[in-house]
Protein backbone atom coordinates (compact mmCIF):
# COMPACT_ATOMS: atom_id res chain seq x y z
CA UNK A 1 0.00 0.00 0.00
CA UNK A 2 1.13 3.54 -1.22
CA UNK A 3 1.96 5.44 2.48
CA UNK A 4 -0.74 8.48 2.78
CA UNK A 5 1.74 10.54 5.08
CA UNK A 6 2.49 13.14 2.67
CA UNK A 7 -0.31 12.49 0.03
CA UNK A 8 -1.40 15.05 -2.93
CA UNK A 9 -4.06 16.69 -0.66
CA UNK A 10 -0.89 17.95 1.14
CA UNK A 11 -0.31 20.07 -1.83
CA UNK A 12 0.46 23.37 0.48
CA UNK A 13 -3.21 24.19 1.46
CA UNK A 14 -3.80 24.53 5.10
CA UNK A 15 -5.90 22.40 6.69
CA UNK A 16 -9.05 24.66 6.94
CA UNK A 17 -8.78 24.98 3.13
CA UNK A 18 -8.82 21.44 2.56
CA UNK A 19 -11.69 20.93 5.31
CA UNK A 20 -13.76 23.50 3.42
CA UNK A 21 -13.25 21.84 -0.39
CA UNK A 22 -14.27 18.34 1.72
CA UNK A 23 -17.13 19.80 2.99
CA UNK A 24 -18.12 21.35 -0.28
CA UNK A 25 -17.56 18.13 -1.83
CA UNK A 26 -19.09 15.59 0.33
CA UNK A 27 -21.14 17.89 3.20
CA UNK A 28 -20.30 18.41 6.52
CA UNK A 29 -21.20 15.17 8.41
CA UNK A 30 -17.74 13.54 10.03
CA UNK A 31 -18.48 9.76 11.54
CA UNK A 32 -16.88 8.32 14.52
CA UNK A 33 -15.45 4.65 14.09
CA UNK A 34 -15.03 3.78 17.58
CA UNK A 35 -14.71 0.20 18.15
CA UNK A 36 -16.36 -0.23 21.63
CA UNK A 37 -17.37 -3.90 22.53
CA UNK A 38 -21.41 -3.36 22.66
CA UNK A 39 -20.77 -2.07 18.99
CA UNK A 40 -18.46 -4.81 18.35
CA UNK A 41 -20.94 -7.05 19.89
CA UNK A 42 -23.72 -6.19 18.10
CA UNK A 43 -22.58 -6.90 14.85
CA UNK A 44 -22.41 -10.52 15.96
CA UNK A 45 -18.03 -9.78 15.87
CA UNK A 46 -16.34 -11.17 18.97
CA UNK A 47 -14.93 -8.66 20.96
CA UNK A 48 -11.12 -9.61 19.90
CA UNK A 49 -8.42 -8.02 17.98
CA UNK A 50 -9.93 -9.82 14.82
CA UNK A 51 -13.64 -8.53 15.74
CA UNK A 52 -12.10 -5.01 15.84
CA UNK A 53 -10.37 -5.13 12.31
CA UNK A 54 -13.41 -6.52 10.48
CA UNK A 55 -15.22 -4.25 12.19
CA UNK A 56 -13.35 -1.20 11.33
CA UNK A 57 -12.24 -2.41 7.85
CA UNK A 58 -15.97 -2.49 7.28
CA UNK A 59 -16.03 0.81 8.40
CA UNK A 60 -13.28 2.20 5.75
CA UNK A 61 -14.99 0.54 3.02
CA UNK A 62 -18.10 2.76 3.78
CA UNK A 63 -17.30 5.87 4.45
CA UNK A 64 -13.99 6.25 2.75
CA UNK A 65 -14.59 8.66 -0.63
CA UNK A 66 -18.39 9.02 0.87
CA UNK A 67 -18.28 11.78 3.54
CA UNK A 68 -15.73 14.80 3.93
CA UNK A 69 -13.75 13.68 7.42
CA UNK A 70 -14.29 10.26 9.63
CA UNK A 71 -13.33 10.63 13.32
CA UNK A 72 -11.16 7.36 14.54
CA UNK A 73 -11.34 6.90 18.47
CA UNK A 74 -7.95 5.49 19.39
CA UNK A 75 -8.26 4.38 22.44
CA UNK A 76 -10.53 1.55 21.38
CA UNK A 77 -7.45 0.73 19.09
CA UNK A 78 -4.82 1.28 21.62
CA UNK A 79 -7.10 -1.30 23.68
CA UNK A 80 -4.83 -3.71 21.91
CA UNK A 81 -1.78 -2.81 22.21
CA UNK A 82 1.00 -2.42 19.28
CA UNK A 83 -1.38 -4.64 16.73
CA UNK A 84 -4.17 -2.31 17.55
CA UNK A 85 -2.34 0.74 16.76
CA UNK A 86 -1.03 -0.34 13.49
CA UNK A 87 -4.63 -1.09 12.31
CA UNK A 88 -5.43 2.24 13.38
CA UNK A 89 -2.70 3.44 10.83
CA UNK A 90 -4.20 1.22 7.75
CA UNK A 91 -7.72 2.79 9.00
CA UNK A 92 -6.02 6.43 8.78
CA UNK A 93 -3.93 5.34 5.42
CA UNK A 94 -6.91 3.61 3.55
CA UNK A 95 -9.59 6.72 4.16
CA UNK A 96 -6.76 9.40 3.08
CA UNK A 97 -6.06 7.44 0.27
CA UNK A 98 -10.17 7.52 -0.72
CA UNK A 99 -9.78 11.09 -0.21
CA UNK A 100 -11.57 11.37 3.40
CA UNK A 101 -9.70 13.43 6.48
CA UNK A 102 -9.00 11.77 8.84
CA UNK A 103 -9.33 13.41 12.54
CA UNK A 104 -7.60 11.35 14.59
CA UNK A 105 -9.75 11.43 18.08
CA UNK A 106 -6.71 11.25 20.72
CA UNK A 107 -7.08 14.49 22.83
CA UNK A 108 -3.63 14.86 24.17
CA UNK A 109 -2.54 17.44 26.41
CA UNK A 110 0.81 18.14 27.84
CA UNK A 111 3.84 20.35 28.43
CA UNK A 112 7.36 21.04 26.67
CA UNK A 113 9.17 17.96 25.19
CA UNK A 114 5.81 15.96 25.33
CA UNK A 115 3.86 18.01 23.90
CA UNK A 116 6.07 18.19 21.47
CA UNK A 117 6.33 14.17 21.01
CA UNK A 118 2.77 13.89 20.63
CA UNK A 119 2.81 16.40 17.96
CA UNK A 120 5.36 14.74 15.86
CA UNK A 121 3.65 11.02 16.62
CA UNK A 122 0.48 12.33 14.85
CA UNK A 123 0.75 15.32 12.59
CA UNK A 124 5.14 15.36 12.20
CA UNK A 125 5.90 14.73 8.27
CA UNK A 126 8.45 11.34 9.36
CA UNK A 127 5.18 10.26 11.60
CA UNK A 128 4.29 6.60 10.55
CA UNK A 129 0.84 7.36 9.41
CA UNK A 130 -0.45 10.80 10.25
CA UNK A 131 -3.73 12.18 10.92
CA UNK A 132 -5.35 15.35 9.09
CA UNK A 133 -6.39 17.03 12.64
CA UNK A 134 -5.92 15.67 15.60
CA UNK A 135 -8.22 16.48 19.54
CA UNK A 136 -5.93 17.82 21.83
CA UNK A 137 -7.06 19.30 25.52
CA UNK A 138 -6.03 22.57 26.64
CA UNK A 139 -6.26 22.23 30.22
CA UNK A 140 -2.81 22.42 31.14
CA UNK A 141 -2.71 25.67 29.36
CA UNK A 142 -3.49 27.08 25.75
CA UNK A 143 0.28 27.61 25.36
CA UNK A 144 0.89 24.23 26.59
CA UNK A 145 -0.20 22.71 23.06
CA UNK A 146 2.12 25.50 20.86
CA UNK A 147 4.00 22.24 19.58
CA UNK A 148 1.38 20.15 18.10
CA UNK A 149 -0.47 24.02 17.52
CA UNK A 150 2.48 24.88 15.44
CA UNK A 151 3.34 21.56 13.71
CA UNK A 152 0.02 21.34 12.72
CA UNK A 153 0.11 25.16 11.22
CA UNK A 154 3.51 24.25 9.36
CA UNK A 155 2.31 20.28 7.69
CA UNK A 156 -0.57 21.98 6.33
CA UNK A 157 -2.83 19.49 9.14
CA UNK A 158 -4.82 20.80 11.71
CA UNK A 159 -5.71 20.75 15.70
CA UNK A 160 -9.24 20.90 17.40
CA UNK A 161 -9.00 22.00 20.80
CA UNK A 162 -11.34 20.80 23.42
CA UNK A 163 -13.13 24.44 24.16
CA UNK A 164 -17.24 23.43 25.27
CA UNK A 165 -18.05 19.94 25.81
CA UNK A 166 -20.85 18.60 26.91
CA UNK A 167 -20.40 15.97 29.76
CA UNK A 168 -21.52 17.59 33.07
CA UNK A 169 -18.21 17.96 34.68
CA UNK A 170 -17.07 20.23 31.93
CA UNK A 171 -18.51 22.97 32.88
CA UNK A 172 -16.55 22.92 36.05
CA UNK A 173 -13.54 23.67 34.24
CA UNK A 174 -14.72 25.50 30.95
CA UNK A 175 -17.47 27.55 32.70
CA UNK A 176 -14.90 29.22 35.26
CA UNK A 177 -14.26 32.44 35.60
CA UNK A 178 -10.66 34.13 34.83
CA UNK A 179 -8.93 37.19 34.31
CA UNK A 180 -10.08 37.36 31.02
CA UNK A 181 -13.51 35.82 31.21
CA UNK A 182 -14.14 32.45 31.23
CA UNK A 183 -11.70 29.32 30.60
CA UNK A 184 -13.54 28.82 27.34
CA UNK A 185 -13.49 32.47 26.48
CA UNK A 186 -10.12 32.61 26.78
CA UNK A 187 -9.40 29.56 24.90
CA UNK A 188 -11.50 31.10 21.71
CA UNK A 189 -10.06 33.94 21.80
CA UNK A 190 -5.97 32.44 21.95
CA UNK A 191 -7.07 30.19 18.61
CA UNK A 192 -8.48 33.27 16.83
CA UNK A 193 -5.32 34.94 17.46
CA UNK A 194 -3.24 31.95 16.11
CA UNK A 195 -6.40 31.22 12.62
CA UNK A 196 -5.63 35.29 12.01
CA UNK A 197 -3.60 34.41 8.37
CA UNK A 198 -5.92 32.23 7.28
CA UNK A 199 -8.48 34.61 8.21
CA UNK A 200 -6.68 37.40 6.57
CA UNK A 201 -6.37 35.22 3.57
CA UNK A 202 -10.55 33.76 3.34
CA UNK A 203 -9.91 30.60 4.55
CA UNK A 204 -10.66 28.82 7.64
CA UNK A 205 -8.14 28.52 10.32
CA UNK A 206 -5.74 25.42 11.27
CA UNK A 207 -6.96 25.59 14.78
CA UNK A 208 -10.56 24.46 15.63
CA UNK A 209 -12.50 23.86 18.31
CA UNK A 210 -14.80 20.76 20.09
CA UNK A 211 -17.97 21.82 21.05
CA UNK A 212 -20.84 19.29 22.09
CA UNK A 213 -24.16 19.66 19.91
CA UNK A 214 -25.89 19.14 23.24
CA UNK A 215 -24.11 22.13 24.85
CA UNK A 216 -27.84 24.14 25.07
CA UNK A 217 -27.29 27.70 26.09
CA UNK A 218 -23.74 27.53 26.73
CA UNK A 219 -22.50 30.24 24.43
CA UNK A 220 -24.96 32.65 25.46
CA UNK A 221 -24.43 31.67 28.98
CA UNK A 222 -20.73 32.83 28.80
CA UNK A 223 -21.04 36.01 25.80
CA UNK A 224 -19.46 33.63 23.65
CA UNK A 225 -21.70 33.48 20.63
CA UNK A 226 -20.10 36.82 18.65
CA UNK A 227 -16.29 35.79 19.27
CA UNK A 228 -16.91 32.43 18.37
CA UNK A 229 -18.42 33.93 15.10
CA UNK A 230 -15.13 35.59 14.94
CA UNK A 231 -12.74 33.05 15.65
CA UNK A 232 -12.91 31.47 11.75
CA UNK A 233 -12.64 28.00 13.46
CA UNK A 234 -14.22 24.70 12.23
CA UNK A 235 -16.00 23.31 15.44
CA UNK A 236 -16.03 19.46 15.95
CA UNK A 237 -19.54 18.80 17.09
CA UNK A 238 -19.81 15.20 18.85
CA UNK A 239 -23.22 14.41 19.52
CA UNK A 240 -25.17 14.26 16.85
CA UNK A 241 -27.82 11.80 16.56
CA UNK A 242 -28.25 9.60 18.89
CA UNK A 243 -27.06 11.44 21.89
CA UNK A 244 -29.46 13.81 20.88
CA UNK A 245 -28.35 16.46 19.20
CA UNK A 246 -30.64 17.54 15.60
CA UNK A 247 -30.51 19.83 12.38
CA UNK A 248 -32.39 22.14 14.45
CA UNK A 249 -30.89 22.21 17.84
CA UNK A 250 -27.36 22.97 15.59
CA UNK A 251 -28.30 25.55 14.56
CA UNK A 252 -29.97 26.91 17.73
CA UNK A 253 -26.95 26.42 19.93
CA UNK A 254 -24.33 27.74 17.01
CA UNK A 255 -26.55 30.50 15.18
CA UNK A 256 -24.35 32.81 12.91
CA UNK A 257 -21.27 30.28 12.86
CA UNK A 258 -23.52 26.66 11.86
CA UNK A 259 -21.35 27.07 8.41
CA UNK A 260 -18.20 26.50 10.03
CA UNK A 261 -19.82 23.26 12.26
CA UNK A 262 -18.86 19.76 11.60
CA UNK A 263 -22.11 17.77 13.27
CA UNK A 264 -20.24 14.35 14.75
CA UNK A 265 -21.84 10.90 14.87
CA UNK A 266 -21.03 7.93 15.45
CA UNK A 267 -23.67 5.26 16.95
CA UNK A 268 -26.19 6.05 14.73
CA UNK A 269 -23.99 5.02 11.43
CA UNK A 270 -22.56 2.28 13.22
CA UNK A 271 -25.45 0.54 14.54
CA UNK A 272 -26.66 -0.32 10.71
CA UNK A 273 -23.82 -2.33 10.51
CA UNK A 274 -22.72 -5.38 10.07
CA UNK A 275 -23.31 -5.00 6.41
CA UNK A 276 -21.24 -1.97 4.49
CA UNK A 277 -24.25 -1.56 2.05
CA UNK A 278 -26.47 -0.82 5.66
CA UNK A 279 -23.21 1.54 6.52
CA UNK A 280 -23.86 3.45 3.28
CA UNK A 281 -27.22 3.81 3.56
CA UNK A 282 -27.13 5.39 6.94
CA UNK A 283 -24.18 7.63 5.89
CA UNK A 284 -26.54 9.15 2.80
CA UNK A 285 -29.17 9.57 5.52
CA UNK A 286 -26.80 11.33 7.37
CA UNK A 287 -25.54 13.53 4.80
CA UNK A 288 -29.05 14.33 3.42
CA UNK A 289 -30.19 15.27 6.84
CA UNK A 290 -27.29 18.12 7.98
CA UNK A 291 -26.79 19.04 3.71
CA UNK A 292 -29.12 22.15 4.86
CA UNK A 293 -26.10 23.76 7.47
CA UNK A 294 -24.65 25.22 4.34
Amino acid sequence: MTTSAEPAALDGAGFGARLAAAQARFGPACVGIDPHRSLVESWGLDYSYSGVERFALTCVEAFGGRVASVKPQSAFFEVFGARGVALLERVTAELRAAGTLVVLDVKRGDIGTTMTAYGEAFLGKDAPEPADAITVSPYLGYESLRPALDLARDTGRGVFVLALTSNPEGAGVQHAVTPGGTVAGDIVAAATRDNADAAARGEWGHIGFVMGATIGSALDDLGLRGALAASNAPILAPGFGAQGGTVESLRTVFGESISRVIPTTSRDVLKAGPSVDGLVAAVERTRESVAGLR
